[in-house]
């Protein structure tokens, strides 16, 4: 067999250059998918090492005389600002009860679990933001290489079909290289889909620790003297 004739048959710059925008557009969708699932990828990488590295420094914060000198000890570890938020609103709401504001007619425990929810949240959000994309692009890009193949089979059989006689050979070399483009959209969905999974496992062991963090924090803030205080 010819392999130069093997060659000319199956060749992406071929499919390339004769290709139309529709499929330079599928393309170039594909390319920019691909850049921007790595750069999320790789980005919340190192943003989950970091958070889970500082995961124990909770403690820093317990070991601390006053709540003051444990929301710097927990800033200094806490490298995303992910625990230390919680810190934060409960050395604030310590003088939240004593303020003319709507939250300080509420009860205090009220008070505490409001700030702490919110700073719970604004983490999650952290936490989670690039997620919805990952997701979006690992379920779209099979989709969307599946398209320029669909596209480019019709034009390569239209192209066969208006030559008069059919030769395997004449339709193997085109046919072959737009489905290249479903495996292309695969190979950006599937990076996309494991880094959502791994990511989201990680969320959630994260979440649970904030929370638990939190219930202590409350618990604090909310018994002994603290409750004496704003009771």
């Amino acid at each position: 067999m010819d392999t130069g004739l093997v060659e000319n048959h199956f060749s992406l710059a071929r499919y390339w250059a004769q290709g139309d925008a529709l499929s330079h557009a599928v393309a170039y969708i594909l390319l920019a998918m691909s850049l921007v699932s790595w750069y999320f990828i790789l980005s919340k990488a190192l943003m989950s090492w970091r958070v889970r590295r500082s995961s124990g420094a909770v403690e820093s914060f317990w070991s601390a005389p006053n709540i003051a000198d444990g929301v710097v000890a927990l800033a200094a570890v806490d490298a995303e600002q992910i625990y230390v938020g919680l810190a934060r609103q409960g050395e604030a709401q310590m003088a939240v009860g004593t303020r003319h504001t709507l939250a300080g007619e509420m009860g205090y425990g009220e008070q505490v679990t409001r700030v702490l929810r919110g700073a719970i949240h604004r983490s999650t959000m952290k936490l989670e933001s690039g997620l919805t994309l990952l997701a979006s692009i690992g379920a779209t890009a099979p989709f969307v290489g599946l398209l320029g193949t669909v596209w480019g089979i019709y034009h390569a059989l239209g192209a066969v079909s208006s030559g008069g006689a059919v030769q395997i050979d004449k339709v193997a070399g085109p046919v072959g290289e737009a489905l290249v483009m479903t495996g292309i959209g695969l190979m950006v969905a599937i990076p996309a889909v494991l880094a959502f999974n791994g990511f989201n496992r990680i969320n959630r062991l994260t979440l649970s620790e904030l929370d638990a963090f939190a219930y202590d924090l409350h618990a604090y803030l909310t018994t002994g003297d603290r409750a004496h205080l704003k009771g």
